[in-house]
């Protein structure tokens, strides 16, 4: 919708909230909280005050500890957390423990394993209050654990693969469980508030890119200086920074009480769960996004290998390839500006079609540098690999982007933080998907630690595959990103039915008491 259009009705017929509907209610105030920004500024001032407005006005809107809450786990736990360990744990497992990349790439694998069981941590925070609260201690148990984890795994000295394996699997199941417990959070604001849906992913993936770019940055740094073991002992850092969370988080202290209730409760949920994956609407777009996950296999490890071999690769420096993932991180950030400013009212079916198309092209630049076709070209491999990593980065981005918003948007209330976990699940056993297949596919070709004759090859079919998934794009609904996807009764029946909805509040409990100048009554 214009913005000048919405500015000129508010200006024009203004409306007294109290003759709006809840969801008209939220959607009035955020119009009006940035029309009075745009009146009390200049025009250039505005433009860069817009993103702190933009978070006050998020803030206003659901609360300060839940934004906070974003920032740490996905800025944090997940963005800087997840980019520095896959270049220190590459590191580690080359380096320290000198595996094949086709192992590695199985290794990779298992670090997915506590992202599939994603709904056990989302019937956990949904269903299991510890205290009276259903968030907070869940995040303190994920900083207590990446905190072991990551503090065992450097101060270990000569491990074996399997307590190593185990550890850094500690570290990822930390990650994990932080990450459903505010997804839950986001899940529940997003059917709350529909309009601000596109706002929440944008808040996430920004917060994400950022993250990742100071993890990538610092990553070969740390590396090169303390060694891929120690180095690894970092990530406590910003695992302990949850269980603080876990005290300053806000959420109202429910008055359910775990046990036999809570219990019987899981067999209703897991029945909701089911009538809504069995739905149309539904399953389609989750098995979209499984298969443009699944079939785009994973060559990181087998490039990872050939980028640093002084012989039949260009032998990028450890700092190196540390700084050509935080451009990649930094081209993330624009992805996702891309996406928030230009992309987010497109039609799920276009936007993702486009996207698609986008990242199977993006593929054949990997393919021109095994090739070293950029040396034909006169582009030297650090500008090359710079330039590649950008645009893929970008397109990535702009490709997962909606759908993350598809998957709120299926979500049923009352059961959306198992609901939106169990989706995760589903994209991480995509991911996992890739991972195997493109170890099995490695293995296949005969791609090691020094044989890197058939990389190309891989490359290839990982190109073709990306381009054959264009052919599903008709599983994904044709609807604007704020459209209910899911019927009216499946959307609200497990919250009527099982689920304590009180209980389940996840946003600021501000209230606004009606008084003489007719100010509504507000529980968010």
């Amino acid at each position: 919708m214009d913005a000048n259009l919405e500015t000129e009705k508010l200006v024009k017929k203004p409306v007294h909230p109290s003759q709006l509907s809840p969801n008209q209610t939220s959607n009035h105030n955020v119009r009006h909280f940035l029309l009075n920004c745009s009146i009390t500024t200049t025009p250039v001032l505005s433009i860069l005050l817009q993103p702190f407005q933009w978070l006050q006005m998020l803030s206003s809107q659901l609360n300060a500890s839940f934004v906070l809450g974003i920032f740490l786990v996905h800025g944090l736990s997940q963005g800087f957390s997840g980019s520095y360990f896959k270049v220190v744990s590459d590191y580690y497992w080359k380096d320290v423990q000198k595996v094949q990349p086709s192992v590695v790439q199985l290794f990779l694998g298992l670090y997915y394993i506590p992202w599939v069981i994603k709904p056990v941590w989302g019937l956990l925070t949904d269903l299991f209050p510890v205290g009276g609260y259903r968030r907070r201690p869940y995040f303190i148990l994920a900083g207590a654990l990446g905190t072991v984890s990551a503090t065992v795994v450097a101060l270990g000295g000569s491990m074996a693969v399997v307590v190593a394996l185990g550890s850094l699997i500690g570290v990822t199941a930390a990650m994990a469980i932080a990450s459903v417990t505010i997804d839950a959070c986001i899940a529940r604001n997003s059917i709350e508030i529909r309009s601000l849906a596109p706002d929440l992913q944008s808040l996430c993936g920004f917060c994400s890119s950022v993250g990742s770019l100071v993890g990538y940055s610092s990553s070969g740094f740390f590396v090169h200086h303390l060694g891929a073991q120690e180095a690894l002992g970092l990530l406590a850092v910003p695992q302990a920074l949850l269980i603080v969370l876990g005290f300053l988080f806000y959420e109202t202290k429910s008055s359910v009480r775990s046990g036999k209730k809570a219990v019987e409760k899981v067999g209703v949920a897991m029945k909701g769960m089911q009538e809504t994956i069995r739905c149309p609407q539904v399953w389609k777009p989750t098995l979209y996004i499984y298969l443009s996950l699944a079939l785009s296999i994973s060559t990181q490890e087998g490039q990872f290998y050939w980028y640093t071999d002084p012989k039949a690769g260009p032998a990028f420096s450890q700092e190196f390839v540390g700084i050509v993932h935080a451009f990649g991180a930094l081209a993330s950030v624009a992805g996702v500006l891309i996406y928030h400013k230009f992309l987010k009212d497109y039609p799920f079916r276009k936007l993702l079609s486009l996207a698609q198309l986008l990242y199977a092209s993006s593929g054949m630049l990997d393919l021109i540098f095994m090739l070293r076709w950029n040396l034909i070209l006169g582009v030297p491999d650090y500008l090359f690999v710079v330039m590649e990593e950008c645009v893929s980065s970008t397109v990535s981005k702009i490709r997962w982007m909606p759908m993350i918003v598809l998957s709120t948007q299926l979500c049923p209330i009352g059961i959306e933080g198992t609901f939106f976990a169990l989706l995760m699940c589903i994209d991480s056993l995509g991911t996992l998907s890739s991972k195997w297949g493109g170890g099995i596919v490695l293995h296949i070709f005969h791609v090691t630690r020094t044989n890197f004759t058939n990389l190309w090859l891989v490359v290839l079919i990982r190109n073709m595959l990306r381009m054959g998934t264009l052919a599903l794009v008709f599983l994904v609904p044709n609807a604007v990103q704020s459209d209910n996807l899911l019927p009216s009764d499946l959307l609200t029946k497990n919250s009527t039915e099982s689920i304590d909805d009180e209980s389940l509040q996840l946003v600021s409990m501000e209230k606004e008491t009606q008084g003489a100048n007719g100010s509504i009554s507000r529980n968010n």
